[in-house]
């Protein structure tokens, strides 16, 4: 997985579990990915080391990879998508309403 790719998959991962990380975890990883903040700006900002933030950074991927792990969110909403894209080509009009309801409740 490249850079970008593991940018983009922990985001995600982020979207579905970052209600379940702490106040810190949230602020460091929003900090960090949404803010385009370096380590050491993150670091001065909270009065800790960059290697705190580094570390705590780290833990939070882990703790998002398991929360995927055990509660799959984002694995089933891409099989549903998939499914969703594989009934739209079918060009029912009754099915694609269908879809676009589901889509619009998730």
């Amino acid at each position: 997985m490249d850079i970008l790719e593991k940018k983009q998959h922990y985001i995600i991962l982020f979207d579905f579990y970052g209600d379940l990380l702490t106040e810190k975890q949230r602020q460091y990883f929003k900090d960090y990915y949404f803010e385009d903040a370096s380590l050491a700006e993150i670091a001065n900002t909270y009065g800790i080391s960059r290697n705190a933030i580094f570390d705590q950074l780290n833990k939070t991927y882990t703790i998002l990879e398991d929360y995927e792990n055990k509660l799959g969110l984002y694995k089933k909403y891409r099989e549903r998508n998939d499914l969703y894209e594989n009934y739209e080509t079918k060009n029912n009009k009754e099915m694609n309403e269908l879809i676009n309801k589901l889509r619009n409740i998730e």
